[in-house]
């Protein structure tokens, strides 16, 4: 019998137990052998718990435990959930995590650890919550050398725009329900901004190419600016609007990688992806494109990954497995110059003022008064800052998907 701990008793923590415990033959089945939890760690007490005397406040009453293989990490942030990862791994422990900002900060380092160690550090709830998508990178599309991926990444900012889109609620309307349906956080900074979409592209640009890329060189917008106007436009254009979390890999070795708000042509199948759903498409050079769909949060999805990492390293214990990344010798990051797109633009100037500005343009129909709206052609960073400086106003710049 294999014996684990839970360090986290949140809304994820909870989840995690109650899989374990409600379906332990199914997991026993899975593992080869039963998986027992020995340990819950929490700062609070949870004197009504049906096993209270699982629950401990000290995190060294796990590290020191010989009997304990695995300990599923579901604390978030990144302290002292490093600095507990990083202990337990060092004594041989495998570790699985949840914690998307960990994994985007100190994923290099936790996973030399466990391979020095030969212990594992699975993290396939990270990214798409309960979507797998870490293992079949890993394991399904090995074949391929990566492209490009573009997924949408976050289920709150896709609640958001998919009400503006379908009820034509505006952004502060459609936020405030969001918060309203437990969709946002009271402080939805990390969601409307992008932080959260950007440490989920890291981690899969990361993944992909086999060298670490840093979430702080990700250029990154939410869609705290998108309007209803703006919505209107893309449904005029065929178009929806989504956050899209993008990466393309060059044959350099370099990687760009962007967030950002972008109109997506509803013949493509992120385009359909709505409510809180999310949706990962990733290109290979044999395979094409494959999609993943799912849910990309709550509390069953992301438990129901955590416990299938947690399976999956009592499988191979004693016996690392080859997820990694390593640092790079140099920088990776490809620059903005090295990829181009199509741009949705609005400006209170005339058209003669636009053509003389961009030249090649397809200009929107219904436009508002006193208001041209336009797409440009494919672009690069300098091309459309050129363009729009050429402008007496810029009311919209958006990117188009391609």
């Amino acid at each position: 019998m294999a014996k684990a701990a839970i360090m986290g008793f949140g809304t994820v923590g909870g989840g995690v137990y109650g899989i374990m415990d409600d379906s332990r033959s199914r997991v026993s089945l899975s593992a080869g052998e039963p998986i027992d939890v020995k340990y819950i760690l929490d700062i609070r007490d949870f004197p009504d718990h049906p096993r209270k005397e699982l629950f401990t406040k000290d995190f060294n009453d796990i590290l020191n435990d010989g009997e304990i293989t695995v300990v599923a990490e579901v604390m978030g942030g990144l302290h002292p959930a490093y600095e507990f990862t990083r202990a337990l791994l060092e004594s041989g422990k495998s570790v699985v995590t949840s914690n998307k900002e960990l994994v985007a900060t100190y994923g290099t380092e936790l996973l030399s650890i466990a391979r020095e160690k030969n212990v594992n550090y699975f993290f396939e709830a990270s990214v798409g919550g309960g979507i797998p998508v870490i293992r079949p990178m890993h394991q399904c599309l090995t074949a391929n050398n990566i492209i490009k991926i573009a997924g949408i990444l976050n289920g709150t900012t896709n609640y958001i725009l998919n009400e503006m889109i379908t009820k034509g609620k505006s952004f502060e309307d459609a936020l405030s329900d969001a918060q309203k349906m437990g969709y946002a956080e009271r402080n939805p900074a990390a969601d409307i901004e992008g932080h959260d979409a950007c440490r989920k592209i890291a981690i899969l640009s990361s993944l992909a190419s086999g060298k670490f890329v840093d979430y702080n060189d990700i250029p990154t917008e939410g869609i705290t600016e998108i309007t209803l106007d703006d919505v209107h436009y893309a449904t005029q254009l065929g178009c929806v609007i989504k956050l899209i979390g993008y990466a393309r890999f060059l044959e350099n070795g370099r990687v760009f990688s962007i967030v950002a708000p972008m109109l997506i042509d509803k013949s493509c199948p992120l385009a359909g992806v709505n409510g809180v759903m999310n949706a990962i498409m990733i290109t290979g050079d044999s395979v094409g494109d494959v999609m993943f769909y799912g849910a990309g949060a709550g509390q069953l999805p992301t438990a129901s990954a955590v416990v299938a990492d947690m399976i999956d390293a009592v499988k191979h214990t004693e016996r690392s497995k080859k997820i990694f990344w390593e640092k790079p010798d140099g920088d990776i990051t490809a620059s903005e110059e090295d990829e181009k797109f199509a741009y949705f633009i609005r400006t209170g100037d005339s058209a003669e003022a636009v053509r003389a500005a961009f030249k090649d343009c397809r200009f929107v129909e219904n436009a508002v008064a006193e208001e041209s709206a336009f797409v440009t052609r494919p672009l690069t960073k300098t091309e459309v800052n050129d363009g729009v400086s050429r402008l007496s106003s810029v009311i919209s710049r958006i990117r188009v998907f391609g």
